[in-house]
């Protein structure tokens, strides 16, 4: 493997005989921008024909818009299809503008349903329509039953297409089925779908036995229960049953029990990756649907709102502070160290939110644990806070000789810092009974939180201990 380079080295080549593994992101990315200066649009359709539809989709989206589009022009016709569904919803839009239903349609011809409906997602009805038109009517059929899921249940993201067989059949059936029909195993199938007549899931068929057994026994003798999931779950419910039961792949009935679909591990990757950069957005006050390369006037919209929250947040710590106008005009020194005990505190209660928030994510808490949790943090926050205090309170007597105003110091930090540790537990938990997701707004609260208190304890303290 090829080690990363600084960003001012761009690599003028690939040597040898190109092999995708020996190259890193940055490497590819690097040359690939030196291919996009030069404007060489052959050597750039040379080399994204050596890059699957994954790292192509990865390499546009690290691309500005403007040279999305010249890019997108070299990439070849064959993969196209492959890599719009691949990308991200903003990033595929501005590509699509121009292309016709005729293209799309050539586009999707040899994509599976999921595919298309990603793709189709980002067209107008007309279009829509004119594609769906020239799909195969099996095809049709599946697209058309992804659609009627919204986007947060099970039933948009499974793969409608399967590979099942009946209870009633023998294993030499089966074996002589699957030969004729060879193309719809993949190298990762272990198991096959079974079903009674009436489309009810009945189990698993695994392919060992398939093979080890008597070849005139019948499927229903070797069915393995299976663990299924409803087609209107939420996908994130869905995306915790795969962690918790370490399943690759899980059938998807509906209410009825009826066999709807297959949701594959590779699937809930995907979600549980979206569900991480939304939360990493969230806590930093991002909108989800901000990316990397969006356009200026877009970030700056987007990030105001938290900007505004946050601004109002200050001005009531700010109000907090007022209140202690004499006392502060009175010890200069506690106007320096003020912002000390904010700041713990603050630290203290990220530290405890973003546990918290990634457990609740991974379907840890809830139920008795949630008392227990709470117990946990004020004693972690007061032991913490009793350490920082003593270490503050000898650092502040160092600095202003001053043994009230280390005191003062000393109980303000141990004061802030329990109170963040419990304020970072349960602010999540009150916003997720409220229906509110606690990654979008927990980290301004606690922070308008800790500041408060800080300032409250710490000058409160001081107007009795010094004034």
């Amino acid at each position: 493997m090829s080690t990363p380079m600084p960003d001012q080295e761009r690599p003028s080549t690939l040597q040898g005989d190109y092999n995708p593994a020996e190259y890193s992101a940055e490497y590819k990315l690097l040359y690939l921008q030196g291919l996009v200066a030069d404007k060489a649009y052959d050597a750039i359709t040379e080399f994204l024909e050596k890059q699957s539809e994954y790292e192509i989709a990865s390499l546009l989206e690290s691309f500005p818009p403007q040279n999305r589009l010249l890019i997108w022009a070299q990439v070849p016709e064959h993969l196209k299809g492959e890599v719009l569904a691949e990308l991200d919803f903003d990033t595929r839009q501005p590509l699509m503008e121009n292309i016709s239903s005729r293209e799309i349609s050539l586009f999707t011809q040899d994509l599976d349903a999921q595919d298309i409906s990603e793709i189709l997602d980002t067209v107008t009805e007309s279009v829509r329509t004119s594609v769906m038109a020239t799909l195969d009517e099996d095809i049709r059929i599946q697209v058309n039953k992804l659609d009627t899921y919204e986007d947060w249940e099970v039933g948009s993201y499974m793969d409608p297409d399967l590979i099942q067989v009946r209870e009633d059949v023998s294993l030499f059936e089966v074996q002589n089925w699957l030969r004729e029909n060879d193309e719809l195993l993949d190298d990762e199938s272990q198991e096959l779908l079974v079903v009674d007549q009436s489309q009810q899931l009945l189990g698993l068929l695994s392919l060992v036995d398939l093979i080890k057994h008597d070849q005139n026994t019948l499927v229903s003798e070797l069915i393995d229960p299976a663990i299924t999931i409803n087609d209107r779950l939420d996908i994130q419910d869905a995306a915790a049953i795969f962690r918790s039961e370490d399943i690759r792949f899980a059938p998807v009935i509906n209410s009825h029990g009826e066999l709807v679909g297959q949701l594959n591990g590779e699937d809930i990757m995907e979600i549980i990756q979206d569900d991480v950069d939304s939360t990493m957005k969230n806590l930093a006050g991002v909108s989800q649907d901000e990316e990397l390369f969006a356009p200026i006037l877009t970030s700056a919209k987007s990030r105001s709102i938290w900007l505004g929250i946050n601004l109002g947040t200050a001005l009531l710590a700010a109000a907090v502070i007022g209140q202690f106008e004499a006392v502060l005009a009175e010890v200069v020194a506690l106007a320096i160290l003020m912002p000390v005990v904010a700041s713990m505190g603050g630290i203290a209660g990220s530290q405890t939110l973003t546990v918290v928030i990634r457990g609740m994510a991974m379907g840890q808490i809830g139920g008795s644990n949630r008392l227990w949790l709470l117990n946990k943090e004020l004693w972690v926050g007061a032991i913490n806070g009793i350490i920082w205090a003593i270490i503050m309170a000898f650092i502040a007597q160092l600095w202003f000789h001053d043994a009230k105003i280390s005191a003062v110091i000393g109980f303000a930090i141990a004061i802030n810092m329990t109170v963040a540790n419990v304020s970072g537990i349960s602010i999540p938990l009150l916003l997720k009974r409220m229906n509110i997701d606690p990654a979008l707004s927990a980290s301004v609260i606690l922070t308008t939180v800790t500041d408060i208190i800080g300032f409250m304890s710490f000058l409160g303290l001081a107007s009795v201990l010094i004034l």
